[in-house]
């Protein structure tokens, strides 16, 4: 019965983290220029999931595997005042579409709510066991 809370808690661990990831492409959505001031636009993360727990080494629950960069272009926007701009007068904006990431929010929280109420289903079972036992 544990293993189904541990699995329950490894899926909200997972869509927290995506989450993060996408409040974060959200919060970068026009990042034009890095830490040092030179043009580089961001570029939107992606989490990766797969299956098991391996800090664990158990096959049950998921976890992030790693997080890509996208590798779709860049929006090229005509802005020749832009201190980004290139010798043509375009500015590379990241590649994150606002509407994509809220959708995927939407779907993440979806997500996590679904492994609460796993949860608290596993933990319900539990008390009932318990109370059968006892």
């Amino acid at each position: 019965m544990f293993g189904a809370l541990d699995i329950s808690t490894s899926g909200m661990l997972a869509q927290r983290v995506r989450l993060n990831v996408i409040s974060g492409n959200l919060a970068n959505q026009f990042s034009t220029m890095d830490a040092e001031g030179n043009a580089a636009p961001y570029r939107r993360r992606i989490p990766v999931f797969a299956p098991g727990d391996p800090a664990e080494g158990s096959d049950l629950g998921v976890h992030v595997r790693e997080i890509m960069l996208d590798q779709s272009p860049f929006r090229q926007v005509f802005e020749p005042n832009h201190p980004a701009a290139n010798a043509e007068g375009y500015v590379s904006y990241p590649n994150v579409n606002p509407m994509v990431e809220m959708i995927n929010a939407i779907e993440a929280s979806r997500a996590y709510e679904a492994n609460i109420t796993a949860a608290e289903a596993s933990k319900s079972m539990v008390n009932q066991a318990l109370r059968l036992l006892g």
